[in-house]
């Protein structure tokens, strides 16, 4: 039974605009810790955290072209860059929660402002995040819905474009188990970038092994095992900067047959980094047990990966002066 006060079911932290809690049936189905503390330590891999300046994998730890020139960022995964740096917008402590009433909906607003140089990214942008929390009253079922918006403005003059791209990184599990295994998925594309051997898209999109479209299947202990960003637009050239006003679509579902817990979440993103957890190495810390592999599952909705050093994408994560950028998620469950 969802709560009356949809807020009931959430709770948010500033440290990157964390959700530390997702609350469905008494059940908590994201990952993370009790005490904000723990988010700080070497150990928690992006838990629930707002992932920026650019999410996901930049080849090289280099931006090829922004501004007339090049930029060297920190190599943090390998030789690339990683959802922002060793301390991206995740780590960072934002202004808020502030409470706010956002298109008719109980919201909470975070502010970010990412200053010029931090992590090696030019110019200084500002990041504005609502939490847009409600009952969703869906073919008789209460089903208990986040809204996530984003936008973001350059808003300083040291630079006349930077690159800019958001995401949610929460982990999500809606088993009575330590693992996936036994969760019942649906994804609406199994198109995804193929990467080379440092996780950087090679340019060609095919569908991905053993993963059907828009057909249920059910993951095991080790397998299906994607961290690919899968696509959801294979037309690169329509995608806006602010896809905000955009359809939004259905990513993936999930259900568990033990729990009756359903998910599922949707977006006006044109992909989505599908991550079974395969490299969750979470020690017993904080009253918690230990999180390993495939103990959770990431969900991120976003632009193509490395978008910002491919010329036929590179308008997806270009933000100019006078511009904003722009996306919405919908995180929603229900138990039946």
């Amino acid at each position: 039974m969802a709560s009356s006060n949809p807020s009931d079911s959430f709770t948010f932290l500033p440290q990157g605009g964390i959700i530390q809690e997702f609350k469905v049936g008494g059940r908590n189905i994201v990952l993370g810790f009790p005490s904000a503390a723990s988010y700080k330590s070497k150990n928690s891999p992006f838990f629930g955290e707002n992932i920026g300046r650019l999410a996901n994998r930049i080849s090289g730890a280099k931006i090829d072209r922004l501004n007339g020139k090049s930029y060297s960022l920190t190599a943090n995964n390998g030789p690339n860059t990683l959802h922002g740096g060793v301390e991206g917008w995740g780590k960072k402590d934002f202004e808020g929660p502030t409470p706010v009433n956002r298109n008719g909906k109980e919201a909470v607003l975070f502010k970010y402002l990412s200053k010029d140089g931090e992590e090696g990214f030019p110019g200084t942008v500002e990041l504005r995040l609502w939490y847009i929390t409600s009952v969703e009253k869906d073919e008789g079922v209460d089903k208990t819905s986040l809204e996530i918006e984003y936008e973001v403005e350059l808003v300083g003059d040291e630079a006349e474009e930077t690159a800019v791209g958001v995401t949610n990184h929460s982990y999500f599990n809606v088993t009575d188990g330590p693992t996936l295994e036994g969760t019942k998925v649906n994804v609406s594309t199994n198109l995804h970038q193929v990467t080379d051997d440092n996780d950087i898209p090679t340019g060609e999109i095919k569908p991905f092994p053993g993963i059907p479209a828009n057909e249920e299947f059910t993951l095991g202990p080790e397998e299906p095992n994607p961290d690919h960003c899968f696509i959801v637009n294979d037309d690169p050239s329509s995608v806006p900067l602010d896809t905000r006003k955009g359809p939004m679509k259905r990513l993936i579902t999930l259900y568990h047959p033990n729990t009756k817990i359903h998910f599922e979440a949707l977006s006006t993103e044109p992909a989505f980094q599908f991550y079974t957890g395969r490299f969750i190495n979470v020690p017993p810390m904080d009253g918690m047990p230990a999180r390993g592999p495939r103990s959770g599952m990431c969900i991120e909705a976003s632009r193509y990966v490395n978008a910002i050093n491919d010329e036929k994408l590179r308008h997806m994560v270009v933000l100019k002066k006078g511009q904003t950028w722009g996306s919405r998620t919908i995180y929603r469950s229900w138990q039946k």
